[in-house]
């Protein structure tokens, strides 16, 4: 972003959610970046406070006990000021933490489909719930259950496999300008078109 283009102001935290694998980590960073504000892992603020891996609090305590943990790392986060904020692929699932959401931030779906996310995930060995004989059809089965929770989201951007992060990011912050509350009244990127587009010209979203 050029020194001449004015800061967008965020009002309130920015969530994403959405399967391992849909970019939330480095697409948030990316955001937080462009955006001047920090970027939070709810996983890491989660595996800082317990001191172990997740992998490791599902091996010794379970996933639900995680899941309880997890609350209440993302209440305490979205009482925060604004921040660009990562969730686990499971959080978006809880109804308390969805109002929790709904309630002081504005969620976004980063929506991938099957290959995308098998293509990013299949050679990792820290996702617990992929620990299964057939990872690639439990991964199939966890976003055919997931889906329509994470269609609750308040905006839903669409990845494309040859779109780069920063283009993401972009993409995330048109979609966002449609969106109530987000910004400051008046302040937003000046072009935040995806490379690629013509000038002034946005990046699709659904």
């Amino acid at each position: 972003m050029s020194d001449d283009q004015m800061q967008p102001q965020l009002c309130r935290p920015i969530v994403l959610i959405g399967m391992m694998g849909a970019g939330k980590t480095a697409v948030g960073t990316q955001l937080a970046r462009i955006l001047g504000v920090p970027f939070i892992d709810s996983d890491s603020e989660i595996e800082r406070a317990a001191q172990m891996s997740v992998a490791e609090i599902f091996a010794r305590d379970g996933e639900a006990f995680f899941r309880a943990r997890e609350s209440e790392v993302l209440s305490r986060l979205m009482n925060a000021r604004p921040a660009v904020l990562s969730t686990g692929g499971g959080a978006f699932l809880s109804e308390t933490n969805r109002a929790t959401i709904a309630k002081r931030g504005t969620s976004v779906w980063l929506k991938a489909d099957l290959e995308i996310l098998w293509n990013r995930v299949r050679h990792k060995t820290t996702r617990p719930l992929l620990r299964t004989d057939d990872p690639k059809a439990t991964l199939a089965g966890l976003l055919a259950e997931r889906a329509p929770v994470y269609a609750l989201a308040q905006v839903v951007v669409e990845a494309e496999p040859l779109l780069s992060i920063e283009g993401m990011a972009r993409k995330v912050i048109d979609a966002l300008r449609a969106a109530p509350g987000v910004f400051a009244p008046g302040a937003g990127p000046q072009d935040t078109a995806v490379p690629g587009t013509a000038p002034g010209q946005k990046g699709a979203t659904t």
